[in-house]
């Protein structure tokens, strides 16, 4: 469970003019916080370069065997890894585009995409791993590209369509909306780089969690000079945030806490170096559910690090989409070159169907999902160059055609019955399988 606000030392809760712990929390009431950072963030900088190589490769190539790292500080962006594609990529041209399309187009804000310096250090995939997963195989005989464990998760605590939890929910939209009002001009004073962070107050109905309110809302925003710290504030707060957050969640205790560091002028790689692969909570869940470790971005869909992450989301996904469990986290396993996985694990949280346990939703998903590389790459058909916009923003609970992995699996009804399991009511949302 959660540490509650109570239990914390006042030191730790109080800031400056907040006064955070003035509320106690009910019994059986418990605050959880997530956070996000936007697209010109130096970290998802790197993660953008990433999967628009990957992207770049998938479009002349669709088997591309692609593992590509970023990092930039200040005025130097540099490309490294394996990639292994049947025709040539314009690196440095990528790069370039990812700088301008975020709003790097002048050294003020953090990088200059025209004269930015671009060092690519790209080499094939080694050979010995290749052997191992693909080459002389059936395609659908491909192994994992890594050995490694992946989950997903999926909590119907507010909504029956994202099946996010709503404090990642919220902390990705504050940052993707502050991205479209700077592009748009309506809020032409901001700058790329920011971050967020949502504090929820949650309840136990049972096992089963429920949002109460908005604890407090944490927002840092670069900006130019052009803007007071009283207009950031006022307008982040009535342009952004109380349109954004549900009215019923939002009451005269909500704390608004909108760039205590006062100013904030300088963002982006000129004030931190930016790295691919260090958001991996930012791009799942908020922390609500366990993570393996690998990154997602710069990776073809061979590396499981990302494929099965999305699969096993698909998976969580489908069991509360199909009122089996109200929350549930999903993990899958795997050795590198073996095409099944070495375990499958469920955990609904004690909020699984009456009449069923975790051991049966186990049983469900070994019937109703096929976990090899092949079968998860032609399912939720991943060969296509998508993934650029999947690195900021949140990889999942974003209903975007492209995202397969966000439109639920319909549990087949006479497995269900198999385990003596009533079959419910048929879900309108379409099944993506393929087969």
């Amino acid at each position: 469970t959660p540490l509650a606000t109570s239990l914390l030392p006042t030191s730790i809760m109080s800031s400056e003019n907040t006064n955070l712990n003035t509320l106690k929390l009910p019994s059986g009431h418990f605050v959880f916080t997530s956070e996000s950072v936007g697209e010109g963030h130096p970290d998802k900088f790197c993660d953008q370069l990433s999967d628009a190589v990957l992207d770049a490769c998938l479009a002349v190539d669709p088997k591309s065997k692609v593992a590509c790292e970023s990092a930039s500080k200040s005025k130097q962006i540099m490309l490294f890894g394996e990639v292994t594609v049947g025709g040539k990529i314009a690196f440095e041209q990528v790069a370039r585009e990812v700088a301008r399309e975020i709003g790097y187009d002048d050294w003020k804000k953090g990088m200059d995409y025209k004269e930015a310096d671009v060092l690519t250090i790209i080499e094939e995939q080694e050979p010995e791993i290749a052997n191992a997963v693909h080459i002389g195989k059936q395609e659908e005989n491909m192994g994992a590209g890594d050995q490694g464990h992946m989950f997903g998760y999926a909590s119907s605590e507010w909504d029956e369509e994202t099946l996010m939890p709503l404090t990642h929910y919220l902390s990705s939209k504050i940052c993707e909306t502050l991205a479209q009002y700077r592009k748009s001009g309506r809020m032409g004073w901001l700058r790329p780089d920011c971050k967020s962070q949502v504090t929820m107050e949650y309840k136990y109905i049972g096992k089963r969690i429920e949002p109460v309110r908005v604890h407090t809302v944490l927002v840092s925003t670069q900006h130019d000079e052009t803007v007071t710290l009283e207009q950031i504030r006022e307008q982040v707060r009535e342009n952004v945030l109380k349109p954004l957050i549900p009215e019923k969640y939002r009451d005269e205790n909500t704390k608004y806490i909108i760039n205590p560091s006062k100013q904030f002028l300088v963002g982006g790689p000129a004030a931190d170096a930016g790295l691919t692969g260090r958001k991996i909570i930012v791009d799942t869940y908020g922390g609500w559910c366990a993570h393996g470790g690998g990154a997602f971005s710069g990776k073809d869909p061979s590396k499981v690090d990302r494929s099965a992450a999305y699969y096993t989301r698909y998976v969580a996904k489908s069991l509360v989409a199909s009122k089996l469990c109200q929350r549930c986290a999903v993990q899958v396993s795997y050795a590198i070159g073996l095409a099944h996985p070495l375990s499958i694990f469920v955990d609904s949280f004690g909020t699984v169907k009456e009449g069923l346990t975790d051991d049966d939703l186990i049983q469900i998903v070994i019937k109703n999902f096929d976990f090899r590389p092949y079968n998860i790459i032609k399912e939720l058909d991943l060969l296509r160059p998508i993934y650029k916009k999947t690195a900021a923003y949140g990889h999942f609970g974003r209903m975007d055609p492209d995202f397969t992995w966000e439109y639920p699996k319909l549990i087949k009804m006479e497995l269900q019955i198999a385990i003596g399991l009533k079959p419910t009511t048929t879900r309108t949302t379409p099944c993506i399988s393929k087969f």
